[in-house]
Order: C-alpha cells, then structure tokens, then sequence
C-alpha cells in the first residue's frame, strides 16, 4: 500500500470511527458506503486485526481499534498543524468553512459580514438551523450553540456570555405603564418566542415561578419579535446581544431587571480530530472578539 493510500484509508477509518457508519464517512468523503468498507477492510488486512465490528445498523470499534483511532487522530493532528504552519507563511487563510448555526444567528450577520470583509479568501458556507446536528456525520468544519457540550468528540470555545432580557418601547411604556413587578406582566401584551423544535414556548427568566403571562403574538424566530417590540406592539424577552443597539439608542428600555435572572453561553464547537485550521481558528477569534466585546 503506497504512503497517499495509506493516508486515505485512515482518513477512511477515522471518518467510520467518528460517524460510527460507512454510509456517513462515505458522505464526508465523496464516496460510497462500499469503498468505505473496502478501504477499512483492506487497512485491517495490512495490519492484521480487527478494528471495527460491522452490523447492518452501524459500525463499532474493537478494542485494537480504540488504540488505533488515538493513534491516527496523532497523526492527522501532526498533519493539520504542518498544513496551518505552512498556510500562515502563504499568507491570508483561505478555503470553504462550513458552519451550522442556531435560528438566532440570524441577528450575527453584520459581525459575519465583518468577517467575510477582512478575510474575503474565506468562503462561508452557513446553515441555520436550530435542530441538534451531528458535527462530524454532517460534514460540518464548526457548530455554534447555546448551552452545554454533550459530545465527547467534539472541542469547544466559548465565545461568550448572553442574557434574556425582558424589554419593550418607551411609548409602549408611557401608553401601558411600566410593569413594577411580574405580576404585573397579567396585564401586558407579551410578545412570545416559541422554540422551532419543540414547539414549547421560551420560559422568561422570572426569578418568581408560577407567572402566567398573556400571549399577544407568538413567533419562531427572533426578529419578528424585536420588530414588534420596537414598533410599541408589547413586551418581549429577548438576548442581550441581539438588542445591544436598540438599547443603546434607546429605541428599547429594559423591565423587570431586578426581577429576572438568566446567564447562557455561546459556544463554538469542532471536530476533536481536526486540529483548528487557519481559517477556523481566525474565524473563533473574530466571532469572540466582535459578538460579545469585553
């Protein structure tokens, strides 16, 4: 087997080791499902074990391929950091980044056109999305989400912290009066976020459970919401680094501050295997620095 074959069928096993599927590392790499399995099976050959124990469902790991999966994830780590140091003397980083993101990323899109305008060798690749997508099935170079990190094969940064605040227009306020306490809320149009996935609607970060609020309007996403609360039509709870600007100019004024209590993190997810190219690592640093400024 000559050395780029070798590299290859690796690539191979790394990808159906991951994926825990030929279907899936076939999809990564262009290729059928059948020269996944040929590729390993022909690795296994050469090396004289099994490394992964085949179903009709999915493929598992042997113990001699457990060893043999940290070994090659070595390897290609070595590899990627050879290519990053060459790729930092050829200059600017370049090459398609694929990136899933939450709905809500929507509201990033002037901080990812800031990013596209200082590294334009960088081609975006987005997809918006708030259904839970598997990173490394899906083919994907990055991941951003809330919350907290359930894949043990992933890496992570956070990029920062957020808050829900609860917010609506000054004239809004001066026609319907200022909410002084939640129960207050009774009485006020409440504009709602319902999640995508689920159905269910976004609990308000009250510190007092048990607070039935009223619906005026319902949406699945985040911007119909911030319109409706600019343009005086009720009270919305929304993230802190979506509003910045509105509360900032004063187009939206905060409630209830003293009686809400939320902190969410923004992470930034990848590939444990893979390490952080040019193009993804200036990516993280640039999403750190402009989302969610110190």
């Amino acid at each position: 087997m000559r050395p780029t074959d070798s590299l290859g069928a690796l690539d191979a096993f790394v990808r159906a080791a991951d994926s825990r599927s030929f279907t899936a590392a076939g999809r990564q790499l262009g290729v059928s499902s059948s020269a996944i399995g040929k590729a390993v099976a022909r690795l296994e050959e050469r090396l004289g074990v099994r490394l992964l124990h085949r179903s009709t469902r999915s493929v598992t790991l042997t113990p001699e391929g457990t060893l043999f999966l940290e070994r090659c994830r070595r390897i290609f780590s070595e590899i990627e950091t050879a290519e990053m140091e060459l790729a930092l003397t050829r200059g600017a980083p370049r090459g398609r980044l694929r990136v899933s993101l939450p709905l809500a990323g929507m509201l990033m899109m002037p901080t990812l056109g800031a990013f596209m305008r200082e590294y334009p060798e960088i081609e975006l690749d987005l997809d918006f999305t708030d259904r839970l997508v598997d990173v490394i099935e899906e083919g994907f170079d990055a991941v951003i989400r809330a919350g907290e990190v359930g894949d043990s094969r992933l890496m992570s940064r956070i990029l920062g912290v957020f808050r829900l605040q609860l917010v609506a227009a000054p004239a809004y306020l001066a026609r319907r009066g200022v909410p002084r306490v939640p129960e207050d809320l009774a009485g006020h149009a409440c504009l709602q976020h319902r999640f995508a996935t689920s159905g269910r609607f976004e609990p308000w970060p009250l510190r007092r459970a048990g607070i039935a609020l009223p619906s005026s309007a319902v949406a699945n996403t985040i911007e119909p919401l911030i319109a409706m609360a600019e343009q005086g039509l009720g009270i919305a709870c929304l993230p802190d680094f979506a509003i910045r600007r509105q509360i900032g100019d004063g187009t939206l004024a905060v409630v209830l501050a003293d009686h809400t209590a939320h902190e969410g993190v923004f992470r930034l997810l990848w590939p444990s295997s893979r390490y952080p190219a040019p193009k993804l690592r200036v990516f993280i640093d640039f999403l750190a620095k402009r989302l969610f400024p110190a």
